[in-house]
């Protein structure tokens, strides 16, 4: 039988070591929130393949509609032979996002929609800059790597970045960034590095992803909007992570009642296939030339399908309400532990439906970022049999994403060991 440990020598010797894996197993087999590993042992799964598996692993309606989809024809490229699941799945993704007269184009990655994102900016508008966040996170790729707010290990070895790209801080009350100290920092952008009229895009994600799971306060998105509004300037909003029933509603941005010009979703979108998108106003996406956008596999008819379904699944299976649900459940077990003495300490805990993150201090009652027990918090929760991911501009945070048809007794078993393993690291 070949174990983790065979495969992890294979991994180090053939793959790029740029490439890295949070935990130090191979999965064989998933179903919904469960997991087993090379040497046979079962998990909890609270990370979703970073949020892609909302509607849980392997879900039948998903791995149908791909199955049917495969017996028709798995590519033409869309630019060479369109087909009705792309169109339709523009149709929906029209309907259900929080942009009125909408229009969507479809790509692989969250990245390559960010890059299409400011790509159509760019055009719309006839300017250069852009605006992003500290602690936000869009991807991997030259720009959109730029456009996040931490250095390491994104932009280490890169070199100044592409010109024009300035970050304003992002409001973290419980870090002493206020409203009112974010929007003050994104006026100093424009009093002394760049006018707001040479700026074409502020992007933002409505809750940070890799940045800790922090919301972007409804005044706040209030005040960009109004901001952008009058400079003319694109507002951009980032759904890649927290789209698709993640935070209780479709989109994130429904929470705020905030319209975005153009909104970027990826992950949950099909379930655990790749697909991304880019959904904005007509006005604005429709500006750049026929033929400047697409991309080889992009909108590829089995990721479409199993779009569809997974759409389906989420509607029809009630995941919004589910999700809140969940996180309601995540948050009361998480104040449970916190009130503990005999587990090490929890600071700041936050939540947007089953969006939910929660700080490792280094003394009760502080606000000390402790990066060390996060990690050894996950070692002994893998150990223990639950898969947890790390968030957070330290490093200092715990990010739960469920898949939101967890069964209450697999949630529950999950937050068990959590609690376990909390107190164990604790000693």
């Amino acid at each position: 039988m070949t174990t983790n440990a065979d495969l992890r020598a294979r991994r180090l010797d053939a793959v790029a070591r740029g490439v890295v894996s949070a935990t130090p197993i191979f999965a064989v087999r998933a179903r919904n929130a469960e997991l087993w590993d090379a040497n046979g042992k079962r998990y909890i799964d609270f990370a979703a393949g970073i949020a892609v598996c909302n509607t849980g692993h392997c879900h039948p309606r998903v791995i149908a509609a791909v199955q049917d989809q495969c017996e028709l024809f798995t590519h033409t490229a869309f630019q060479v032979i369109a087909y009705e699941a792309y169109i339709g799945l523009a149709e929906r993704l029209n309907t259900l996002a929080p942009i009125e007269d909408a229009k969507s184009i479809f790509f692989s990655t969250g990245a390559e929609a960010v890059e299409n994102a400011v790509k159509v900016a760019r055009i719309a508008t006839g300017r250069q800059g852009l605006i992003a966040f500290h602690g936000a996170f869009h991807g991997r790729t030259i720009l959109a790597s730029a456009l996040v707010g931490k250095t390491a290990p994104y932009k280490a070895g890169l070199g100044p970045p592409p010109a024009g790209v300035f970050h304003a801080p992002f409001p973290r009350p419980h870090h002493g960034v206020t409203v009112e100290d974010a929007l003050a920092g994104l006026e100093m952008i424009f009093r002394v590095d760049i006018e707001a009229r040479d700026v074409a895009a502020i992007i933002i994600e409505p809750v940070q992803g890799e940045g800790g799971f922090h919301q972007a306060p409804t005044e706040f998105m209030q005040a960009l909007r109004a901001i952008c509004d009058q400079h003319g300037i694109v507002l951009i909003c980032d759904e890649v992570q927290s789209g698709f029933a993640r935070t209780g509603t479709m989109f994130a941005m429904e929470h705020s009642g905030v319209e975005p010009d153009l909104m970027t979703v990826a992950k949950a979108l099909a379930g655990g296939f790749p697909i991304s998108g880019l959904v904005g106003k007509r006005s604005i996406i429709d500006s750049p030339v026929p033929g400047s956008l697409g991309g080889t596999f992009g909108g590829n008819p089995v990721a479409c399908a199993a779009a569809h379904a997974a759409i389906s699944v989420i509607e029809e299976e009630q995941l919004c309400d589910r999700s809140r649900q969940i996180g309601a459940r995540m948050v009361a077990r998480l104040d449970a532990m916190k009130a503990r003495n005999d587990v090490a300490p929890v600071g700041d805990i936050r939540g947007v439906g089953a969006m939910v993150a929660f700080d490792l201090i280094r003394e009760r009652g502080g606000n000390t970022p402790n990066p060390e027990a996060v990690a050894a918090l996950r070692a002994k929760a893998l150990e223990n049999g639950l898969i947890l991911l790390a968030c957070g501009d330290q490093g200092s945070s715990v990010r739960l994403l469920a898949p939101l048809t967890i069964p209450d007794d697999h949630l529950e078993e999950g937050l068990d060991i959590l609690e376990a393993s909390l107190s164990e690291i604790a000693t």
